[in-house]
């Protein structure tokens, strides 16, 4: 039995024993097709990268970890570099963490020394989204809008407030277009700022593209670029999380790029590592850097592992294996092939609603019937038949439920890694086609 409190306590999980590219073979020689990079979006190389693996070696022989209060290092100082030429707008300081709900705690922290450090310690008010996630530590929670995944720790929260999400596919009204969509959803921001009282309300956070919890919903046409002119209008510190979407994911380095808007402080995580270290990264603007600076001087946060020399050392190589391959190419290339190849196969399928994302962050919505957009009931388990089916297919994808309101709903994620290839992305097609086909022949 193992020792370890698995996720998972009702069964066995399978041993993994090795991975090349999107492969990888479990322990009794099982070999699967990872279509979820990891299955969370992380191994965005693929798996095994030579190059990574030796570049971590090199860093491990010169100097393993000092904890930053007493030195930095060249590697860490060189991608907090190479991340602020990345990055858009006027994002020009780095916080290191180790993964993705470290980067968005670090996130509401800064946001709210800044407001400290301004002299304005009565804006403590945080405006999230319903139907968002954004970590698991009790900080991240609290502004998360997953609600099972809430609800047992509810007591310990603090208070967030929440609006609807921009989920085209559900909220838009008959005969509006995107962009008026957009327009509406946003609005609703305006009038919990309002409600709340602006001299009250510190930040806004949101995920550019919605990731686990909708499963890849990007913002409609206009909504970013009007949540932004909102934020400014009262002075709020508009907070990205891109620890699923951004780092290659959707075709650009940065999701928000695709949209040109561009927050005061955004967190990343998941592909910044590839997953052959733990890390993630928080970048801030110049205004919340320079207030820190000309206030305390001192960041009132910190991790034991934050910049962690060996973790800088692979985001760093990743970092140059995706521009010195053209990786963002391929993942543009193979999201438009995948997208395609899923719209295709599935365009008169009575159980798929709709098929949506950006670049190798692809979701796709199940229904009862299209038309009416129905949802199956929660206790169908649709995604979790799903998920075992396309296993046992050798397939390995990422299916969630509870789409629409933390019950109802059920999609799919498609995440692949950014090296993968054409003929790759039609096994991945094939096999959940048959997948699917088998768990709606028992529904």
């Amino acid at each position: 039995m193992s020792k370890i409190l698995h996720r998972t306590l009702n069964s066995t999980l399978p041993v993994l024993s090795s991975g090349r590219g999107v492969w990888v073979t479990d322990n009794k020689g099982n070999s699967y097709l990872d279509a979820s990079a990891g299955g969370v979006a992380v191994t965005c190389l693929g798996h095994g990268n030579d190059r990574v693996i030796a570049a971590i070696a090199r860093q491990l022989n010169e100097v393993s970890y000092f904890h930053t209060s007493f030195f930095t290092s060249d590697v860490a100082e060189e991608l907090a570099a190479s991340l602020v030429a990345e990055a858009p707008g006027d994002l020009s300081q780095v916080v290191f963490s180790c993964g993705g709900s470290e980067a968005v705690e670090a996130a509401l922290k800064l946001a709210r020394q800044y407001w400290v450090e301004k002299g304005e310690p009565g804006r403590t008010e945080v405006i999230s989204r319903h139907q968002s996630y954004h970590g698991g530590t009790l900080g991240t929670l609290a502004v998360g809008g997953n609600i099972p995944r809430r609800e047992t720790y509810s007591p310990l929260l603090f208070s967030a407030h929440f609006i609807t999400p921009c989920y085209q596919y559900r909220l838009a009204e008959d005969g509006e277009t995107e962009e008026e969509y957009g327009i509406r959803a946003a609005a609703e921001l305006e009038g919990k700022i309002l409600e709340l009282g602006p001299e009250r309300v510190a930040m806004f956070i949101c995920e550019p593209v919605v990731g686990a919890t909708l499963g890849c919903v990007p913002a409609a046409k206009g909504y970013l670029k009007e949540v932004r002119r909102i934020c400014d209008a009262y002075g709020v510190v508009l907070i990205f999380d891109e620890v699923m979407c951004g780092a290659g994911r959707t075709g650009t380095y940065f999701s928000c790029e695709y949209d040109g808007v561009f927050p005061d402080i955004m967190a990343i995580a998941k592909g910044l590592g590839g997953g052959f270290q733990a890390i993630g990264a928080t970048l801030v603007s110049e205004k919340i850097a320079d207030a820190i600076q000309s206030g305390t001087g001192l960041l009132k946060h910190g991790f034991t592992y934050m910049g962690h020399n060996a973790s800088c050392a692979a985001a760093l190589e990743v970092l140059r294996i995706i521009h010195q391959d053209d990786l963002l190419s391929n993942v543009r290339a193979r999201g438009h092939q995948l997208r395609s190849e899923l719209e295709r196969n599935f365009a008169d399928h009575p159980h798929v609603g709709d098929i949506r994302g950006r670049g190798l962050f692809v979701g796709l919505e199940l229904v009862t019937d299209r038309k009416t957009k129905k949802c199956f009931s929660p206790t169908l388990k649709v995604n979790g038949s799903l998920k075992k089916r396309a296993f046992a297919n050798g397939l390995l994808i990422y299916p969630n439920g509870g789409t629409v309101d933390g019950s109802q709903g059920d999609h799919v994620v498609f995440s692949p890694a950014y090296t993968v290839s054409e003929e790759e992305i039609s096994q991945i097609v094939k096999r959940f086609s048959r997948s699917l086909d088998q768990v709606f022949h028992y529904i």
